[in-house]
C-alpha cells in the first residue's frame, strides 16, 4: 500500500469514528440520567452493547468509503461520496437530537431520514464496488433496529 492509500484508509476510517466519538461525548451525560429513567421496550439492549456495535459499524463504514474513494472513475462516484457525507451528518445529529435535546419525536423523523440515506448509499456503493455496498448492510440493519427502538421509546414515554 502506497502512502497516498495509507492516508486515504486512515482518513476514511477516522472520519466516522471521530463523528461517532464527538456525538457520543456530547450525549453521554444523558444516558445515566434521563435515558435511564425512560420506560423501555422489552427488546431494549443493554447499554454496554452500543459502543462495540457502533465502533464496528463505523470501521465498516470507513473501509467501504475507502473502497469507493479509491475505485476507478465511475459516473456515480462523486454522488456516492456526497451521500456518504450526508448519512454521516445525519448519523452524527441523531444522538444529539435524541439524547442531548431529549426530542425523541424529532429524532424519529431524523433516523427515518438517516435510514433512507443509508439505503441510498448502499445502492450507489453497490453500483461502483459491490462489496462496499454489502459492507453497509449491517449498518442498515442496526439503524432499522434503532428506528424501532426510537419509535418504541417515544411511544412509551410520550
Amino acid at each position: 500500500m502506497n502512502l497516498v492509500n495509507l492516508v486515504k484508509i486512515t482518513v476514511s476510517i477516522a472520519l466516522p469514528l471521530i463523528a461517532g466519538c464527538v456525538s457520543g461525548i456530547a450525549t453521554a451525560e444523558a444516558i445515566p440520567g434521563w435515558y435511564a429513567g425512560l420506560q423501555k421496550p422489552f427488546f431494549n439492549p443493554p447499554n454496554w452493547l452500543f459502543g462495540p456495535v457502533w465502533t464496528t459499524l463505523y470501521v465498516l463504514m470507513g473501509v467501504s468509503f475507502y473502497l469507493i474513494w479509491t475505485a476507478e472513475h465511475h459516473q456515480l462516484k462523486q454522488k456516492a461520496m456526497l451521500v456518504f457525507g450526508l448519512q454521516l451528518f445525519l448519523n452524527f445529529w441523531w444522538s444529539i437530537i435524541f439524547f442531548y435535546f431529549k426530542r425523541m419525536d424529532i429524532a424519529l423523523i431524523e433516523i427515518i431520514t438517516l435510514w433512507a440515506s443509508i439505503l441510498w448509499m448502499i445502492l450507489l456503493f453497490k453500483e461502483i464496488k459491490p462489496v462496499a455496498g454489502y459492507m453497509q448492510i449491517p449498518y442498515l440493519c442496526w439503524v432499522s433496529f434503532a428506528t424501532t427502538l426510537n419509535a418504541s421509546l417515544w411511544w412509551l414515554n410520550r
